[in-house]
């Protein structure tokens, strides 16, 4: 079922309206990674509660408790539930995405102030921490309620919404609340499936569709030694140093080619099936897509399946940095007196936090046995969580395929991303419906890095998509 003409031409007309939304929205530095912008994530929250009852929704925001962050205990932010429809002859839709963002400085390098979305007319590049990741695609669904609302049209499903404001930090408390909403009386009792807006598109010119995630398992290696920094030149070679003993350790995780050095952890990844490699030779993605969207020519491999496996369908271990350590401009000749260093691996079927933590832990342990040193180490998981498969022939992708030939005039690519949702896979099991991500973003979108930003065009023509999705779905053969 087509989505209706002038639903398709009032997004158009409000496209400049719908752009200083998301620029309200980018204004409000909702960091739910750094106690000091508690107070955003919050207003956050708010903000977009108000939103969602101008455009007719019920909306209750549920409190999460608490959490210690920075050594201060917390408020979580509030979780957002709100519906509207509740015609049991239409199918019900559970929209799920995230309010709060990732840390974003001037000073790491961006071109321009972060929480100030910035339209550059020659590309149509809307430039701003949390356009893509995640605030447009929220607000993609309130365009499409707001077109409804103002041209008086119904709604062809019943929607449901469930916006968080900790994705950025490990969904604290989202879990839980899925579990206490799911069932009889309940929340999310008669949602049909699920879609979620909360990745993008391979390159920039295909759209896709997405089945499959990693899940990932984060880790905090301390080391710590003496009670206070000491001076390079009294303490030299005098006293075992925590950063020798943190780098050694780090070296032993992963090689330069990617290979995970932690015995046991790759071998719990589910082996190929027949015929599963040409799949990945099928995508219109390429390693040059890859180098352009990292901005060098950096790709492992020249082997188009191999990398993008190792992206997708393998498990990958990443360094993220080392806390405590000197790192301001100029020269320090410094001993660190206690330095943490940050690792993840991504997770691929079958492995889960719970299988890979035992193995990751018990080898650090034994490595750091092994220098002999007179420092003390712990290893922390800070947070984790399991890989996603899901069905892509079920109705519920059927519908998003039609969608996306209607919008784009292409079919979309099936494929799996290298990220990680996990609250992806909380809904599929606890409801135990059919999850889709359905991403409005293009793959050098930059999400978590410098400059993020999202193309005019893509926020416009994926709204269009958000709601040329909902009326194939109630077309749609169940």
């Amino acid at each position: 079922m087509p989505a209706p003409k002038q639903f398709l031409e009032f997004i158009d007309t409000n496209a400049n309206k719908f752009i200083q939304r998301l620029a309200d929205a980018v204004a409000i530095p909702s960091v739910s990674g750094d106690a000091a912008y508690r107070k955003d994530v919050f207003r956050m929250a708010e903000y977009l509660g108000n939103e969602l009852k101008a455009v007719g929704c019920q909306v209750r925001p549920v409190p999460l408790g608490k959490h210690i962050l920075d050594g201060q205990e917390l408020d979580l932010p509030p979780a957002l539930l709100a519906e509207i429809g509740n015609d049991p002859s239409k199918k019900t839709i559970l929209c799920y995405g995230h309010f709060d963002v990732q840390p974003a400085l001037k000073e790491d390098g961006w071109d321009t102030e972060p929480f100030v979305l910035t339209i550059d007319e020659k590309t149509g590049k809307l430039i701003g921490r949390g356009s893509t990741d995640d605030k447009g695609p929220v607000l993609g669904w309130l365009n499409v309620l707001q077109a409804h609302k103002e041209l008086g049209i119904p709604l062809p499903v019943n929607l449901k919404f469930c916006f968080e404001g900790m994705e950025e930090s490990g969904s604290e408390g989202l879990d839980e609340l899925i579990a206490r909403e799911a069932g009889k009386g309940k929340f999310f009792e008669g949602v049909d499936a699920v879609c979620i807006s909360d990745n993008y598109w391979l390159n920039t010119r295909t759209p896709c569709l997405t089945y499959g995630l990693r899940g990932i398992t984060y880790y905090k290696l301390t080391i710590s030694g003496p009670t206070r920094d000491l001076h390079s030149g009294a303490y030299g070679r005098a006293v075992h140093e925590p950063m020798t003993d943190l780098i050694t350790l780090m070296s032993k995780l992963v090689t330069p080619q990617g290979d995970i050095l932690v015995p046991g952890v790759e071998d719990l990844v589910k082996p190929l099936f027949d015929g599963e490699r040409e799949l990945y030779e099928a995508l219109d993605y390429g390693i040059e897509d890859i180098e352009v969207s990292a901005g060098a020519a950096i790709a492992l491999s020249d082997d188009k399946a191999a990398v993008l496996m190792g992206r997708m369908r393998y498990p990958s271990l990443s360094l993220h940095g080392i806390e405590g350590a000197f790192s301001a401009p100029g020269g320090k000749t410094v001993i660190p007196a206690k330095v943490s260093g940050k690792f993840s691996i991504r997770l691929v079927p079958d492995q889960t936090p719970e299988n890979v933590d035992p193995l990751v832990i018990s080898f650090l342990e034994a490595e750091f046995a092994k220098l002999n040193s007179k420092n003390k180490m712990s290893v922390e998981s800070l947070h984790g969580g399991k890989p996603w498969i899901a069905d892509p022939n079920h109705w519920n992708y059927v519908a998003a395929k039609r969608a996306t030939q209607a919008v784009y005039n292409v079919q979309p690519d099936l494929t799996r991303e290298g990220g990680s949702i996990p609250v992806t896979l909380t809904f599929a099991e606890q409801l135990d419906v059919n999850v889709l991500l359905l991403p409005m973003g293009r793959g050098d979108d930059g999400a978590h890095s410098t400059n993020e930003k999202l193309d005019r065009s893509n926020f416009i023509e994926g709204t269009k998509l958000l709601g040329t999705y909902l009326y194939e779905v109630a077309d749609v053969k169940t």
